[in-house]
C-alpha cells in the first residue's frame, strides 16, 4: 500500500507510519543537540502520543534527564480500512528508540478517563516501574465518559458572550473562509469543562497520591493556552477558556494537597500557539498562528512543540534558577509570543489580510507543513512512493 495524505474538513484521515518514525527521530536528534538538563527519572504522561505530550516525552527521555516514561493515549492501529493513527506509530517508534538507549517506555492504549486504565497504570507503577517524579497531563479529547455516572460529555468550540465571526484557514482547500460560531448554553459550557477542565487531572493526582505512587517533591504539570486578543473571543472568553480556568483552579487545589503530603508542586504551563491536532480545529486560530509563525520566524523566536518543551525543562524548571510564575501561579511559556514587538507586528499584518493575500502575509505554508508532519507527511528523508507491506505494520505493537 502507498500511503497518501488525505484531509477532510481539516481532519487528517491518514498517516504515514515511516514518516511518523522519521519525525520522532528528528525530535530526538533535536533534544540530543540542544541544551541539556538533569531532571526526573520516572515520568507518567497522560496524552503522550502527539503534540506537546509526545514532545514532552521525547525531551525527558533524550534531552538530558534520560527518564523512564509511561505514556497513556487513545490510539488505533492499522486495519483493512484505515491506515492507523499517527499517535499509534509515534508510540511504537518512540518505544523503539527509547529502549535502544536502555530506557523504559511503557505504553498504555486506552481511555485515560476510565477507571480501568487508571487502575492498570497504578498497578504497573507499584509492581514494576517505581514512584513517579513527574506527572504530565496533556490530554486532548472531544468527549469524556464519566466513570462514576456513565454520563458522556462532549466539548464545544463556542463563545460565552454572543456570536463570533472571524477568518479561518480551510486546509483542505487552502482558502481563507469566514467562520461563524454561536454562544454556548450553560449545559455546553459545563460539558466542555467536564472534558477539558481539571476534574480528570485531579482524579489522577488523587489516586497516585492515595496509592503511594509519588516520590518526595514530585511535580505535576498540565498544559494550557491564553493567547492574544485576536483569539480571546473564541478561546479565552469561549468554552475552552472556561475549561482552562477550571484547569488552572484545579492546579491550585492539587498544589495545596501535594505540598502538604509529599512536599510536591502542581502548576499549569501556558504554552505558545502551535499547530496541533487539537488547535487546528479552533476557529480563527489557524490564521492567527500562521501570521504569528511569520513574525516569530523573522525574529528568530519561533518554536515548535519539541523546541518549546526542551526550553521549558532546560531553562524554566530543571535549572539552578527556576522560572518565576505569574500572579496566578502559572508558568509562562508564551513569553515570546506575547512580546509587545511580536504582537504589534501580528496585528499590523492581520489588519491587511484578505482571502487573496493571506498566504503572502502569513507563513501558511510553514503552518500547514507542520500540520502535515504531525501525520508523518512532508518530512525530508522519507520515500513517499514506497509500497509498504501492510502485514508488517499489523504486527507492530505499541
Amino acid at each position: 500500500m502507498i500511503f497518501k495524505p488525505e484531509l477532510i474538513k481539516g481532519i487528517a484521515k491518514t498517516s504515514h507510519p515511516y514518516g511518523c518514525r522519521k519525525e520522532v527521530l528528528n525530535q530526538i536528534e533535536y533534544c540530543k543537540n540542544a541544551k541539556q538538563f538533569h531532571g526526573p527519572k520516572k515520568v507518567l504522561i497522560i496524552g503522550a502520543s502527539s503534540g506537546f505530550g509526545l514532545a514532552t516525552r521525547i525531551s525527558l527521555a533524550f534531552g538530558g534527564a534520560k527518564a523512564d516514561t509511561i505514556g497513556v493515549s487513545f490510539e488505533t492501529g492499522i486495519t483493512d480500512r484505515r491506515t492507523g493513527t499517527a499517535g499509534w506509530y509515534n508510540n511504537i517508534f518512540f518505544k523503539e528508540f527509547a529502549e535502544k538507549e536502555g530506557l523504559i517506555a511503557k505504553n498504555f492504549i486506552g481511555d485515560a478517563f476510565s477507571d480501568e486504565v487508571k487502575e492498570n497504570v497504578i498497578k504497573y507503577i507499584k509492581d514494576e516501574f517505581g514512584k513517579i517524579d513527574l506527572l504530565i497531563y496533556s490530554l486532548a479529547s472531544p468527549r469524556r465518559k464519566d466513570p462514576k455516572t456513565g454520563n458522556i460529555y462532549e466539548s464545544t468550540l463556542k463563545t460565552t458572550s454572543g456570536e463570533f465571526q472571524g477568518p479561518t484557514i480551510d486546509m483542505e482547500t487552502d482558502e481563507l473562509v469566514t467562520t461563524k460560531v454561536n454562544s454556548a448554553t450553560d449545559k455546553e459550557i459545563e460539558a466542555t469543562k467536564k472534558v477539558m477542565g481539571g476534574e480528570d487531572w485531579s482524579e489522577w493526582c488523587k489516586l497516585l497520591l492515595e496509592n503511594d505512587c509519588l516520590s518526595d517533591k514530585a511535580i505535576t504539570i498540565s498544559y494550557s493556552y491564553i493567547g492574544a486578543s485576536r483569539t480571546y473571543k473564541i478561546y479565552r472568553e469561549g468554552t475552552i477558556g472556561e475549561a482552562k480556568r477550571h484547569l488552572e483552579n484545579s492546579a491550585l487545589q492539587i498544589d495545596k494537597e501535594w505540598k502538604k503530603k509529599i512536599n510536591g508542586k502542581a502548576f499549569v504551563s501556558v504554552n505558545k500557539a502551535i499547530v496541533t491536532k487539537a488547535s487546528a480545529y479552533i476557529p480563527s486560530f489557524s490564521l492567527y498562528a500562521a501570521v504569528l509563525y511569520k513574525v516569530m520566524k523573522e525574529k528568530n523566536l519561533h518554536e515548535n512543540c519539541i523546541m518549546q518543551m526542551q526550553r521549558m525543562f532546560a531553562d524554566k524548571i530543571y535549572t539552578e534558577n527556576p522560572s518565576e510564575f505569574d500572579n496566578s501561579g502559572r508558568l509562562r511559556m508564551d513569553d515570546w509570543e506575547l512580546r509587545e514587538d511580536v504582537q504589534s507586528e501580528v496585528n499590523n499584518l492581520w489588519d491587511k489580510i484578505t482571502p487573496d493575500n493571506f498566504k503572502i502575509l502569513s507563513d501558511y505554508d510553514g503552518y500547514k507543513q507542520e500540520f502535515m508532519q504531525l501525520n508523518g507527511f512532508e518530512i525530508d528523508g522519507v520515500n513517499y512512493s514506497e509500497d509498504i507491506d501492510v502485514e508488517v505494520l499489523k504486527r507492530l505493537e505499541p
